[in-house]
């Protein structure tokens, strides 16, 4: 594992410490300021002559005699530090032991160089922790771009934009947390591992509780547990769950995901479009924002179509009335992809991905689903071939589902078995039957409005990324036995 040259040089240094009696991985350190309270108020720490202690990564450092410049990376920022022989006395040669990622802690005043710098004269410095593997050199240099995703706490160290990508997710966590308590929301947990999966069309993940014997699922989502709770008499509830398919990873799919759920007592899906709305001027502060050349305008009313009016407007297809023969060889002659086991419904939905999905770039809801594939929500008041549903779509992602949530136990048996005849045919995404649920239901369920919102989508409209790999610290990558090590990433760095 440390078998490079500078490897062995650092692992020397290390020894070193330890023979002068300095640990270089002590337990704590205090500091003052972060680089951020530095850099808050530096004129008046310079005119009150304040002694600051502060800690981070050296990103840089070069001597000139009897001096050395560095830099200093802590959590909130990057701040310059001046080593002076006069100021540290003998200690200034343990500086020939320190290295570019190393962890220090500094103590000294503030004073702004002739470039109106910020900087620390250092008056004494600590060793917090050795790093015996050098950092990248040219990190912007690297062109396998999955290498970041699968070393983050490179691109992490070596990249400040990476970082703030990840507080903009934290923020708008937070502020969706604080919209929904302001609503008198309540925050729940629900199981992840589940008897039976369902509330979404996946195929899921299964795994063996030994204790029981018994195979459980990871969950596809919150939404029959959290319905059990609107039964119970809770009101208004919303989870951010991390939710589990066993299904391909793409530009916006990733195995493991986070979604909130939240269901509303007494609502149906018009009051759910209403809440979207709302809830995304609230995120967006009013503000357009850009995503990948496109300017999204969160103020403005969204766009409201049905599914079946999308179809024909974008490819020219009046399907509704089409049946499954008529729309399979339809499919074929337009080139779409289908399997074997394709209904009804899904061949629908194939069109409506082909020829609908990527042209809806401006904040649109898709409403009014066939019911073959919606087997949780309400008939349509107006048409029952059709259920209240809608799908939010934002720059060609859909980022959501939506009912007016189904609450006749006999009729969302009746649902259920008709997907279970789905997936006896090979369709391995349809939903179990959940009986536990239908008895739970049996006991009255109000009417009631459910939304379900793709937290990693979000927070790619809002860091204006392009793969939800940039939002996830750790999406799932492939195992290669190929995978460049450490010693490898060095030496591409130099290149």
């Amino acid at each position: 594992m440390f078998n490079t040259e500078q490897e062995l040089v650092r692992i020397k240094k290390l020894e070193d410490l330890r023979a002068r009696n300095i640990n270089p991985y002590p337990y704590k350190f205090e500091i003052s300021h972060t680089v951020a309270d530095i850099r808050k108020d530096p004129a008046g720490l310079i005119a009150q002559g304040t002694v600051v202690t502060t800690a981070g990564r050296l990103m840089a450092i070069r001597g000139h005699g009897k001096s050395s410049f560095g830099n200093i990376l802590d959590g909130t920022g990057k701040i310059q530090i001046y080593f002076k022989a006069d100021t540290l006395g003998e200690k200034y040669e343990l500086l020939q032991l320190l290295d570019i990622g190393d962890f220090i802690g500094v103590t000294g005043q503030i004073f702004e160089t002739h470039t109106k710098e910020i900087t620390i004269v250092v008056s004494d410095f600590s060793f917090l922790a050795k790093s015996l593997h050098p950092l990248p050199e040219k990190w912007h240099g690297i062109q396998d771009i999955e290498m970041r995703y699968r070393k983050r706490h490179l691109d992490l160290i070596m990249n400040h934009e990476v970082k703030e990508v990840f507080h903009t997710r934290a923020k708008l966590m937070y502020n969706i947390r604080e919209f929904l308590n302001k609503k008198g929301f309540v925050e729940v947990e629900t199981p992840v591992l589940q008897p039976v999966y369902g509330g979404g069309f996946a195929e899921p993940f299964k795994t063996v509780y030994n204790a029981l014997g018994q195979e459980v699922y990871l969950r596809i989502s919150d939404e029959l547990y959290l319905k059990r709770l609107v039964i119970g008499g809770f009101d208004k509830v919303y989870e951010f769950g991390k939710d589990f398919r066993n299904e391909g990873m793409d530009r916006s799919h990733n195995p493991e995901f986070t979604q909130l759920e939240l269901y509303q007592a007494y609502a149906d899906y018009n009051d759910m479009m209403n809440l979207v709305e709302e809830l995304f001027k609230t995120l967006s502060e009013g503000k357009e924002i850009e995503y990948q050349g496109q300017v999204i305008n969160f103020s403005l009313p969204w766009k409201k179509i049905t599914f079946f009016d999308a179809i024909k407007e974008y490819s020219g297809f009046d399907l509704k009335n089409s049946t499954k023969e008529e729309l399979a060889k339809l499919a074929l002659e337009k080139g779409i992809t289908i399997s074997k086991d394709y209904h009804r419904g899904k061949l629908l939905e194939a069109f409506f991905d082909e020829f609908v999905e990527p042209k809806l770039i401006n904040p649109t809801f898709i409403i009014d689903y066939p019911k073959d594939i919606s087997p949780l929500a309400k008939e349509h008041r107006a048409d029952p071939t059709l259920v209240e549903r809608f799908e939010p779509f934002i720059a060609g992602i859909e980022i959501g589902n939506a009912f007016s949530e189904l609450n006749d136990p006999l009729e969302q048996l009746k649902r259920f078995t008709a997907q279970s005849g789905f997936r006896e045919k090979g369709d391995f995404e349809a939903q179990p039957t959940d009986e536990d649920f239908i008895e739970a239901m049996s006991y009255g369920m109000p009417p009631t409005g459910g939304l379900g919102l793709g937290i990693d989508r979000i927070t790619m409209f809002f860091t204006n990324s392009h793969s939800i790999k940039d939002v996830l610290l750790f999406p799932h990558m492939k195992t290669d036995k190929g995978d460049t090590p450490q010693n490898d990433l060095n030496e591409k760095s130099k290149e």
